[in-house]
């Protein structure tokens, strides 16, 4: 048994049910920021351009932009529902990254943009650790009881 098919085991044995509501909390929350990303795209854009840390083209960026809110959208739905969740937080995860800094984490001590960023990367890991859980799609799709 390697070492992924480790992980997976312990997390599927180690997962209480009263954690299968923050990763639906999570995922709604990701959707909710994806649509708002979308329907604005210009203000991601501005944080991005602000940082001054990435030099692309316009349309490279609007890329980036629009990735992200997509990205945001799809990993949202799949980790609320509980289906491909590992793969929804791993999709999630560079972009969170990017958020933790580009949001200024080494300019201001308190920082109120850094904090939903900081603890929804620290959710995603967990829960590409931990899978699914008892109440997903995932468990239901399974058939395994």
């Amino acid at each position: 048994m390697n070492l992924v098919h480790k992980i997976e085991h312990w997390g599927d044995t180690h997962h209480p049910k009263v954690l299968d509501i923050v990763r639906i909390v999570l995922g709604v929350f990701l959707l909710v920021k994806g649509i708002t990303f979308m329907e604005n795209t210009s203000y991601l854009r501005g944080i991005i351009i602000d940082q001054n840390v990435i030099d692309v083209s316009p349309d490279m960026l609007m890329i980036l932009v629009y990735y992200v809110a997509f990205a945001h959208m799809v990993g949202g739905i799949l980790i609320a529902m509980g289906i491909l969740t590992r793969l929804g937080c791993i999709i999630q995860i560079p972009i969170l990254v990017g958020a933790v800094f580009l949001t200024g984490i080494f300019q201001e001590p308190i920082n109120a943009m850094l904090w939903p960023s900081v603890t929804a990367l620290a959710l995603l890991i967990l829960f590409t650790i931990l899978g699914s859980g008892p109440w997903s799609l995932d468990k239901v799709l399974s058939f395994k009881g």
